[in-house]
């Protein structure tokens, strides 16, 4: 027996024509750096986005399926980029403007780009990388540039400005299988090529409802969103998206992301949420310690993408700005977990979910498989590596222009779940503590030792900016935990204080390192994560001054 309702694709289309109509007033706010930054409603952030799909079909030619990317920053444009390619039927890809040169050329390449959006302070970046990429036929630059540094390549370029102007404001938009393409990112590839995952018009839309339910983050018109996780990383965390659907104001910091005009727009502007990786947030708050600055409107912050030291979220609980971690990649569109305690808890009860990666919601399924291929009981326990699917996550990997999908052996099982890589815990009432990911746990004489755990641990020292940890070999464990530590500006500490510190914090004595040094800064990737690999190479390499107690 079938049902009697409606079979209504979910698109990026409806999202745009409802967020331009019903939330018309909203409004993109974009900083410039100037007194006054630039401000759209979504209804002219719709107009203009209909204008774009015109010129991107009539001026130059794009189909459906065709791949149009972006280099670009968080601001109006883009997100005008973000409705209207989909919107036609074709293909949005957001490229990662701090990847290796290398890297990009090979993404754009294996993607088959047709056209790229750049903006004009990204020149420098795109013009040595034009000649390879073979693919690019139209190249259109939005903001200041020096256009000269683009004289002689070979795709045509256009000022977006000039485009779209005088265009049409009404569009035939198409009608689109809600599994269509809409989107796609790479990974970062920071041991293999990156892969490409492709988010469906189902996906998207589906993501964008759990983004503002309250168990995720809980955003109404009411909001104001400061996006400072890039747009290029996961959709912004589905962030414009979501916006467009309920109508969230979003203030865009454009390549202004250093902690002191941050610090600004936050005062300024009175954004409620904001969303970005841990490190922002510890610069900022180094920033509002040295200069304050009133952070009283931002209530909420969504953090993710690397692991929260617990002292941050104290930290930040004395400015009246609540932490909440989630978890996600870009395999899970991204939003996997979040942690908003049960309620009824006291203050106190309410920390111990806090600092875990938080609850699934409904449209994610979870299971922690063991070592050897078993299932293992969610009783906050029994560590496995975590697998997860749902509608919102990837079932393989892009192809190419002529390839099949890809399943990788290490990255999907048998039965089609998402191999995330992440090693963790899980309670009986769904909450997810990872304590590592697989490539990166500590092998020390058959038991595990988790690196994140000392991590945060060190970071609760009042002395410590950063701390990252990593498995070095040992001829008797088989590995140990190397401590490389950032030190807080002007302070100075021994390693056998540290040492003492972690062992008052409840860390083990068979877990504590051995090994230590002091480093400028954690190498991160171009998502702002912990970059180990790095310092297992310098370790290995010779090049850190290691003091081993």
């Amino acid at each position: 027996m079938l049902s009697t309702m409606q079979d209504v694709p979910l698109t990026v289309t409806r999202l745009l024509k409802h967020g331009m109509t019903i939330h018309g007033k909203s409004q993109v706010t974009t900083w410039t750096g100037e007194p006054e930054p630039q401000r759209r409603s979504f209804a002219e952030i719709g107009r203009r986005a209909t204008q774009l799909a015109g010129a991107l079909r009539e001026e130059l030619g794009v189909e459906a399926d065709q791949r149009v990317a972006t280099l670009m920053w968080n601001n109006a444009e883009h997100v005008e980029a973000y409705l209207a390619i989909p919107s036609m039927g074709a293909v949005l890809h957001t490229l990662n403007l701090r990847l290796p040169a290398e890297q990009l050329a090979w993404i754009v390449g294996h993607a088959a780009d047709r056209v790229l959006i750049v903006n004009g302070s990204l020149l420098p970046l795109l013009a040595p990388l034009l000649p390879r990429l073979t693919s690019v036929e139209h190249v259109i630059v939005t903001g200041p540039g020096d256009l000269s540094l683009l004289d002689g390549a070979a795709p045509r370029v256009h000022e977006y400005e000039q485009l779209i102007a005088g265009r049409p404001t009404h569009y035939d938009w198409p009608e689109l299988d809600e599994r269509q393409a809409a989107v796609m990112c790479y990974t970062s590839g920071t041991t293999s090529d990156p892969k490409g995952v492709v988010y469906s018009h189902r996906s998207i839309y589906l993501h964008s409802m759990q983004v503002n339910m309250a168990e995720s983050m809980a955003l109404t018109d009411t909001d104001t969103t400061l996006v400072v996780v890039p747009q290029f990383h996961v959709n912004a965390w589905g962030l414009p998206h979501a916006a467009f659907m309920s109508g969230v104001n979003m203030l865009m910091p454009d390549r202004f992301l250093q902690p002191a005009p941050l610090a600004e727009m936050i005062e300024r502007e009175r954004p409620t949420h904001a969303a970005a990786v841990p490190t922002i947030w510890q610069g900022l708050l180094a920033e509002v310690t040295a200069n304050p600055r009133d952070l009283s409107s931002m209530a909420r912050v969504t953090i993710g993408g690397a692991a929260c030291p617990p002292s941050l979220m104290a930290a930040y609980d004395k400015l009246g700005v609540r932490l909440c971690h989630a978890w996600g990649m870009t395999e899970t569109s991204p939003l996997g977990t979040m942690a908003h305690p049960p309620a009824g808890l006291t203050e106190e009860e309410e920390w111990s979910y806090r600092v875990t990666q938080g609850r699934f919601p409904a449209g994610v399924e979870a299971r922690l498989v063991g070592p050897g291929g078993e299932h293992l009981p969610w009783d906050n326990e029994s560590a496995g590596e975590l697998e997860v699917r749902g509608p919102w996550i990837a079932g393989s990997y892009y192809g190419g222009a002529d390839g099949e999908a890809l399943h990788p052996e290490d990255k999907f099982s048998e039965d089609g779940w998402l191999k995330t890589g992440d090693v963790g815990v899980i309670s009986e009432d769904g909450f997810l503590t990872l304590t590592d990911r697989s490539k990166d746990v500590i092998k020390s004489g058959g038991e595990w030792i988790s690196s994140v755990g000392l991590e945060n641990a060190l970071m609760a020292h009042p002395d410590v900016a950063e701390a990252a940890v990593v498995a070095v070999p040992d001829e008797r464990w088989g590995e140990r935990p190397l401590a490389t530590v950032v030190l807080k500006d002007g302070a100075s500490v021994a390693y056998e204080e540290l040492k003492d510190f972690l062992a008052t914090s409840g860390i083990a004595k068979w877990q504590l390192p051995e090994r230590w040094t002091v480093i400028e800064a954690v190498p991160k990737t171009s998502v702002g994560k912990f970059d180990k690999k790095v310092i297992r190479r310098q370790y290995a390499e010779g090049e850190l001054d290691i003091t081993q107690l």
